[in-house]
């Protein structure tokens, strides 16, 4: 007889393998972005090529997520503007989220708790990532790394609709989310988004962040900053939530755990202060809507 593991993983195979490739573009535009020695004339000559991309490099230069007073309309100097990390990161959400609505999704409210925690979970890392005494740059990289951490989530979520639901409920009750995956279904979204990592080719701090988000410690040395504050974002995010829930229900408001080994072990290893986390939620919510502007250009792609 089939073991629930076999089962699953064969499914999920079969999911993956009928997921679009990602474009051709994404590969051209990470590869100019990551060379030293690229211009904006390099990146516009690249990008040029790719209507969609082009478009939606315009349309967040003139969004709400940087409120410029005159509108831009050349692409070159929207790329100067945003900068090389900023139209990577771009390029990489346009072709995952582009290529994720031509999957065959499951409308659940699964997927939209999915989406609202990813949005939040990115937007949280980004500002972690801007705590002066980080001295970190590039932080739209941590905002992408967070926002596509749970991709594994989306074939779950697909080809096992009810059973995710005892998944999100266990969890609610307390349970680790991989072992809740592992003991209901078989395999769980680290394992899953590993896969898709590489069917896509994405490498770097956004591969290791989907892979080990969990287990941050577990991370490569060159990227394990952005995977521990991605993983530090989660656990806020998740808090975020639970307060929120708690708020509808007249409850006391949550606060973090001081008591999570891990919570307090990525502290202490980035040296953040509880006091940083809690000045971090003031900033929070005019960043979300900011955020959903950048989620939903990209969703468009």
């Amino acid at each position: 007889m089939e073991t629930l593991e076999a089962a699953s993983e064969k499914k999920i195979k079969k999911y993956i393998s009928n997921m679009p490739s990602l474009s051709t573009t994404i590969s051209m535009v990470l590869k100019v972005c990551n060379s030293p020695e690229t211009t904006a004339n390099d990146l516009n000559r690249v990008i040029a090529l790719d209507p969609v991309l082009t478009g939606n490099v315009l349309k967040l230069i003139n969004s709400a997520y940087y409120s410029l007073r005159d509108r831009v309309t050349s692409l070159t100097k929207a790329i100067i503007m945003l900068g090389m990390n900023t139209i990577k990161n771009l390029a990489i959400s346009t072709a995952v989220l582009g290529t994720l609505n031509k999957t065959k999704t499951v409308k659940s409210a699964s997927i939209d708790a999915f989406w609202e925690h990813s949005i939040c979970v990115g937007t949280a890392a980004k500002i972690i990532a801007s705590i002066p005494e980080l001295g970190l740059k590039n932080k739209d990289e941590f905002f992408v790394a967070g926002l596509l951490h749970d991709i594994g989530k989306i074939p779950l979520i697909n080809c096992f609709p009810e059973n995710y639901v005892l998944v999100d409920k266990a969890v609610e009750e307390g349970v680790a989310i991989i072992r809740a995956e592992n003991k209901l279904l078989g395999i769980n979204h680290s394992q899953i988004g590993k896969k898709i990592a590489g069917k896509w080719g994405l490498a770097g701090a956004i591969y290791e962040t989907i892979c080990y988000h969990h287990f941050p410690f577990t991370a490569d040395v060159d990227n394990t900053q952005v995977v521990r504050i991605v993983a530090l974002a989660d656990i806020f995010a998740k808090t975020l939530e639970k307060k929120a829930s708690n708020e509808l229900t007249e409850e006391p408001d949550m606060v973090f755990n001081l008591n999570d080994s891990l919570l307090i072990n990525m502290l202490e290893k980035m040296n953040i202060g509880h006091d940083s986390l809690s000045e971090i939620e003031e900033i929070i919510s005019e960043e979300l809507e900011k955020a959903k502007e950048f989620l939903n250009i990209a969703q468009k792609g």
